[in-house]
């Protein structure tokens, strides 16, 4: 039986009620959007969290609701609306023209501490925890800027292992609003959203101030926003097809504009890569005279085992090995991320160049056992059970299945897919054809979504009509799959997965009550 409580089919839908009520009340939707027309998915989503709220567990503290206070609250809501009037993150310029000229009338913030950069197509964001977690665990104040946010802004710059508070988050923007605006009256083009945050996160670590940054890049390396920064570590996860139209075709060609992030005299902590992808980088560290560290050679995952939770790991660093290491997250590719983390960590401390012993093996065990990933395999609720992971490409769905089929005793898996319209969604649907038995197929609110029915049309291709559902509205796809899963009995073991998108994930995650 699903949790949902049952319907008396001559009441309304209180669902419904909910999401009419929002759409008829103005001033609600007001404050949402700091004045414009009320949108009606934005009632669906916030209603739908009220409606199944109680199915899940508490909200996590590093994914933040939003602000009690109706005031912070209105005041981050104008900023929001501010934010979204600039070019969003898909449509760019690509340079550091705008960006540069931001820092230099703000001072050059990003010079004032030490910074590890992250760049690759999957595992960015884990890795970038994984670090701020390690350096925190070594008393290290840390500010972490990483990219999309899940399901709130103010989650993509973080102190001390935290997001900013709304407050500060609006405080950091009203703080440079005035720079902002003397840069876009100076360029051809306004400083973009991405880049506006970017200098906001640059300038908060400043004000803090911060002992190091740990940043992920948007897209590429070269001409992203971040890449004003000279990274004493450069950290690649694995390279694979993403954004190609902006990147390049082949793994080496957008092994190029990666590479952009490797500087003089740095250190580069390489994760496995496609052959041609790690020729480019290599060839770019040796231009520069950077260090290289590879896994597989100079660290690597020495072994690996299931956990209730996640997995135990022994790791080879630069420094030697960590043994009896426990990651609360699933799959393969989170332990390679958690070696890559580690000799990114070693690299900043010198471990393995000025210092040849390795880090303490305790700190470095209190540290991995902190570290979560929202929205990335992440269960949000039992009976049955429902997971949520962020997989948006043919790559990060491939290794998502296989990390599902190891951790989780499915006897039946039922998809939940929303994805956004630039994407390979055939790729990924083909990665998830084996371990799903079907798949609803739905669509988020982002205006980059890919219509419901136009993403069926490829599932059937994929899975055949008779495993694909359609469910337009992202609260029924839900209800659909928790059906689906229920079918086979309350104790015998299905499971639904939501993916294809952060987007999807996200208001999914608000959904069922995890914010």
């Amino acid at each position: 039986m699903s949790d949902l409580p049952p319907r008396d089919p001559n009441e309304s839908d209180p669902f419904e009620q909910i999401v009419e009520a929002e759409t008829d009340l103005p001033q609600a939707l007001d404050s949402a959007r700091a004045g414009e027309t009320p949108i009606p998915d934005l009632a669906v989503i916030e209603a739908g969290s009220r409606t199944l709220r109680t199915q899940g567990g508490p909200s996590q503290a590093d994914v933040p609701t939003r602000p009690e206070d109706p005031e912070v609250d209105k005041a981050l809501r104008e900023v929001e609306a501010e934010l979204a009037t600039r070019w969003g993150e898909t449509k760019l310029e690509p340079s550091v023209t705008r960006i540069s000229a931001l820092m230099d009338v703000l001072g050059e913030p990003q010079r004032s501490y030490p910074s590890i950069h992250i760049t690759g197509t999957n595992g960015k964001t884990s890795t970038a925890r994984m670090i701020e977690a390690l350096l925190g665990s070594f008393e290290l104040r840390t500010g972490r800027y990483t990219s999309p946010h899940v399901q709130s802004i103010t989650e993509r710059i973080s102190l001390d292992g935290a997001p900013i508070s709304a407050e500060r988050f609006v405080e950091t923007y009203q703080d440079i609003k005035a720079y902002m605006e003397m840069v876009d009256a100076s360029q051809e083009y306004r400083l973009s959203f991405f880049e506006v945050l970017t200098g906001m996160a640059y300038a908060a670590f400043a004000d803090a101030p911060v002992d190091v940054a740990v940043v992920e890049v948007g897209m590429g390396g070269s001409w992203d926003a971040t890449n004003v920064i000279d990274g004493d570590v450069a950290v690649v996860t694995p390279i694979d097809l993403d954004h190609t139209d902006r990147l390049g075709s082949t793994p080496g060609e957008i092994a190029g504009e990666k590479a952009g992030i490797i500087k003089s005299d740095s250190t580069v902590i390489l994760a496995q890569q496609p052959v041609d992808a790690a020729q480019v980088l290599l060839k770019k560290a040796v231009e520069v005279d950077a260090t290289v560290a590879r896994e597989g050679l100079e660290f690597g995952v020495v072994s690996r085992q299931v956990a209730v939770g996640g997995q135990l790991l022994t790791l080879r660093g630069l420094g030697g090995e960590y043994n009896e290491v426990y990651l609360p997250l699933h799959g393969a590719y989170q332990a390679h991320n958690a070696a890559v983390a580690l000799a990114a960590v070693e690299a900043f401390f010198g471990v393995g160049s000025q210092r040849p012993e390795p880090l303490d093996i305790d700190t470095v065990r209190k540290a991995f056992a902190s570290v979560s990933s929202p929205g990335r395999l992440e269960v949000v609720r039992r009976s049955p059970t429902i997971v949520l992971d962020a997989a948006h490409n043919p790559a990060g769905a491939r290794a998502t299945a296989e990390a599902v089929s190891e951790a989780f005793d499915f006897s039946r898996l039922i998809g939940v897919v929303g994805a956004s319209g630039d994407k390979n969604v055939r790729g990924l649907l083909e990665a998830f054809e084996p371990i799903f038995a079907e798949v609803v197929v739905t669509q988020n609110s982002s205006h980059r979504a890919l219509d419901a029915d136009e993403l069926a049309a490829i599932a059937v291709d994929v899975f055949g009509e008779e495993r694909v559902q359609v469910e337009p509205r992202l609260p029924d796809a839900l209800e659909a799959a928790i059906t689906l899963a229920e079918e086979e009995g309350e104790y015998a073991g299905a499971g639904v997965l939501v993916t294809g998108s952060v987007i999807t994930v996200g208001e999914a995650r608000l959904l069922l009550g995890k914010g």
